[in-house]
């Protein structure tokens, strides 16, 4: 059986080495040395200021919304996972869509400057989509041009860069998932990333209840992450070139295999890839289906990552874009893994094209 992803994990007895030093210490949670030690790594790696290690994806966009103060109306993408929508429901704020790029599938920047001046917004608050990205240069100036504060929901973004530079220094906040299908995975985890001191410390602050000691400054939440979800992601990151080399690998044979009527997805060329999703677009919903329902017959689980369009969700009253609606129908992501061999690709391609 083939599922769209396959959770990696490392040998046990790796991870039994860092459990027998939690079991001499006691620390469990609560910012502890595990905690630290991955804060620290990850931001190195991700070369960022400000790296904040929390417990989960969603998590982390909530604690950026708080912290920044969102309020009213915040434009958004259509095109992403329910959570970057919920975030915005959940901390009170009403999201505005902007639809897509029909080549990125990210927010078309010039429609999120005739959103922001057509009305009343206090943010923005969009996703790298399978870790690609559109002009980020311009977003941002669009952002400093209107005063207001903007999010990349990166949750797919680990390790990717844009020129040569970390993805997720652009903008004021990005965030991160490390959920456990993730390219990178701590089980359960996520991250806040800013490079501004003084927000970093207050998302920090509101992670762990609004107090540090006996002083009370905030209200907060609990959003910390623990002593076992930071020595998973030791472990991890320890892994994470040879993960990456094998998706990379992977998705090249895939390149080699599928072909027209197919279309695939177009990454940014000034990104440095970290392969983490395989999106395949289809002529129609119906040919979907049908690709779907043949791989489905040789237990093979694709996903239709992303549906529904999310102004379509029955918890909000977005208003129409079209082209996130129309993508959202015909795009598939085939299954991809740290461990997929060649032989399952050969099968899944094979599939798919007789299928056509």
């Amino acid at each position: 059986m083939l599922h769209v992803t396959k959770s990696f994990l490392p040998d046990l007895n790796e991870y039994i080495k860092y459990l027998e030093k939690i079991w001499d210490t006691h620390h469990l949670t609560n910012d502890g040395p595990y905690v630290k030690e991955l804060e620290y790594k990850l931001g190195e790696f991700l070369e960022v200021e400000n790296f904040i290690f929390v417990s989960n994806g969603t998590i982390a966009l909530q604690l950026a919304i708080q912290a920044l103060g969102l309020k009213g109306n915040v434009l958004t993408t259509p095109f992403s996972y329910c959570a970057t929508t919920n975030a915005l429901i959940w901390e009170g704020c009403k999201p505005i869509f902007v639809d897509i790029d029909p080549v990125s599938l990210t927010v078309h920047s010039e429609q999120i400057k005739v959103a922001a001046e057509m009305s009343s917004i206090s943010g923005i608050l969009t996703t790298h989509v399978y870790g690609n990205c559109g002009d980020l240069e311009k977003q941002e100036l669009i952002s400093e041009e209107m005063g207001i504060p903007l999010i990349y929901d990166g949750a797919h973004a680990f390790g990717v860069k844009y020129k040569g530079k970390s993805i997720f220094n652009y903008g004021t906040v990005s965030t991160c998932s490390f959920h456990a299908t993730k390219v990178f995975h701590t089980i359960e985890g996520g991250a806040v990333m800013t490079n501004d001191r003084n927000l970093a410390e207050k998302i920090r602050g509101i992670r762990s209840f609004g107090h540090k000691n006996d002083d009370y400054f905030d209200i907060g939440i609990n959003g910390k992450n623990s002593e076992f979800h930071a020595a998973m992601g030791l472990v991890n990151f320890e892994h994470f070139s040879s993960i990456q080399n094998h998706r990379k690998t992977s998705s090249k044979l895939y390149d080699s295999l599928i072909k027209d009527p197919i279309i695939k997805y177009q990454y940014n060329s000034a990104l440095d890839r970290n392969y983490s999703y395989y999106p395949i677009i289809l002529e129609s919903e119906n040919q979907l289906m049908q690709v779907t329902n043949k791989l489905n017959d040789q237990q093979i689980f694709p996903r239709r990552y992303f549906y529904p369009s999310l102004n379509n969700l029955p918890t909000v009253s977005g208003n129409a874009c079209p082209i996130s609606e129309d993508i959202s129908k015909r795009i598939l992501c085939l299954p991809l893994s740290a461990d997929i061999t060649e032989s399952d690709i050969l099968k899944i391609s094979s599939i798919i094209m007789s299928s056509l």
